[in-house]
């Protein structure tokens, strides 16, 4: 394992899953353990896995200015996300472009709790706190267990009561086998998915029991890089990876994207102004230098990250991460692909490690479209 700042309590466990704890976001985590992603893939898509997602970075702001932190530091209109919600959100820098994503939970009138990756939310945060009241903490001991997959609910059913209640990004405060967690309806799946926040003295004890109680719902741990694969199908970016700062553009210009590039304009409330960033956000539609795009591939392999796709002999992208699922027998990909290849049905060529194969593009998402599995209701 690497030099990590960060640690989780379960890292023995995943030790002994054959799990190297690869570094991510400052944290040894588990990316593989001792068996094929393939069948963790499959066992979040029919039954249900439980993953150890601790790494995401979680920071508490409380205060009378906390909401209005979070009202200028990300794109949504956070006065709507009431106690007991959540919001996915973006952040924007000075020049309209995407640095971070994140998950807004409000836990009281002027208390929230910020769920966020690898970019730089932490910088900004911090820096927009600076004279205001309002109290920013990291938490690192707070864990975050994530049980996705269709036997989540059915599982979670006989020791939460209310689960089934639990709307698509609302969260609630209770126990879980006489331990206080906050269990929240999110995911990064695509299924029907539920984050499990405890202490970390206390995730040991919540992991082993879920996996004991749960072996009748086919339950098992899953490794974190079977995101790559649901992610692919589900349309999940990941920074920086699908972005510019891993895929530099080829006129020299520095990295940063537009939320209209990535697809991601959906996060900014409908009229919200006066956001980091929002004057230059609302300049650049229109003007899209490439789009988030799926690709088809005609080939029982997946596409490799960097793997050129072109149209009419013409190069017109680059695959960011592919993937080929046991279950559809699909090859799949996300690409950033010139606006006018990001069209259902281009004919594509992709070049790479496997040759030439023919490819075709096609919307994302690829699984579950209307999201129905991840807000399904009982």
């Amino acid at each position: 394992m690497p030099n990590s700042w960060r640690h989780s309590t379960l890292a023995d466990r995943h030790r002994a899953l054959g799990s190297a704890l690869e570094d991510w976001n400052g944290m040894g985590t588990a990316w593989t353990y001792d068996k094929d992603l393939q069948d963790d893939h499959a066992l979040i898509r029919t039954k249900a896995g439980l993953m150890d997602v601790s790494g995401l970075k979680k920071i508490h702001l409380v205060g009378p200015h906390a909401s209005g932190v979070l009202d200028y530091v990300t794109t949504r209109n956070v006065e709507k996300i009431t106690p007991g919600r959540s919001a996915y959100a973006t952040m924007l820098n000075d020049d309209g472009k995407f640095v971070e994503d994140c998950i807004l939970y409000r836990t009281g009138p002027n208390s929230w709790m910020v769920v966020h990756g690898s970019g730089a939310g932490h910088e900004l945060l911090s820096a927009s706190t600076t004279g205001r009241n309002v109290a920013m903490l990291f938490d690192d001991d707070l864990h975050d267990l994530s049980l996705q997959g269709p036997a989540a609910v059915d599982f979670l059913a006989g020791h939460v009561p209310g689960i089934r209640d639990l709307k698509y990004f609302h969260h609630l405060q209770t126990t879980l086998f006489g331990a206080p967690v906050m269990i929240s309806r999110t995911g990064y799946t695509g299924e029907r998915g539920y984050e499990i926040f405890c202490r970390g003295h206390e995730a040991p004890m919540i992991w082993d029991t879920i996996l004991d109680k749960g072996r009748e719902f086919g339950i098992e741990a899953t490794a974190f890089t079977a995101l790559d694969l649901l992610r692919v199908e589900s349309y999940l970016l990941f920074y920086p990876y699908d972005m510019s700062e891993m895929w530099p553009f080829e006129n020299g210009e520095g990295p940063g994207d537009t939320l209209w590039e990535l697809g991601l304009d959906f996060t900014v409330s409908p009229k919200k102004t006066g956001f980091r960033g929002a004057d230059a956000h609302y300049r650049a539609k229109g003007k899209e230098r490439f789009k988030i795009y799926g690709i088809e591939l005609d080939s029982d392999k997946p596409a490799d990250p960097a793997d050129i796709l072109l149209a009419d002999g013409k190069k017109v992208g680059v695959v960011t991460i592919g993937m080929v699922s046991k279950l559809t027998g699909r090859s799949l990909a996300i690409a950033r692909l010139d606006p006018g290849a990001a069209v259902p049905g281009t004919a594509l060529e992709l070049e790479g490690a496997q040759g030439k194969v023919k490819a075709t593009a096609q919307p994302l998402p690829f699984d579950d479209p209307d999201k129905k599995k991840r807000t399904a209701v009982g």
